[in-house]
């Protein structure tokens, strides 16, 4: 299996570890004072201080427009579910609260959409059959 690496901007390395350490649950890897690491669902994550990509409401997906650029993770539905819970209990700010998308069609799927604290977009698919991702 091959880890995906993702190296991105954060504004505030203390907000940073809160939100994916704490509220995500992501483990922390290396740092310093310029960057973290994270473990981000068995891939990792780099956060590095500078301005972070810049993003729009521009990408159509069904009825919605989701922020591109974004990144995230494709989850097994329970894995999905139980972090759809905890964020909701938390009080999340969704750009686009949990739902299902594409029912009954291939590819059906769980999605949310909040950003971290520095405004990066992410993504959190839940699915049944993790092999669903790649359905046409």
């Amino acid at each position: 299996m091959a880890l995906f690496h993702l190296a991105f901007n954060v504004t505030d390395l203390d907000a940073t570890r809160a939100f994916y350490g704490n509220l995500l649950g992501c483990a922390e890897g290396r740092s310093t004072d310029t960057w973290v690491d994270f473990d981000f669902f068995g891939h990792q994550l780099s956060c590095h201080l500078g301005k972070p990509f810049d993003s729009a409401p521009t990408g159509k997906v069904g009825d919605h427009d989701v922020p591109m650029p974004h990144f995230g993770a494709v989850l097994p539905m329970s894995d999905w579910r139980a972090l759809a819970d905890k964020l909701q209990a938390k009080g999340m700010d969704f750009i686009l609260s949990p739902q299902i998308r594409f029912e009954g069609e291939p590819g059906e799927q769980s999605t949310m959409f909040f950003t971290d604290p520095s405004g990066n977009p992410i993504e959190i698919k839940g699915m049944a059959d993790l092999d669903g991702a790649f359905a046409t």
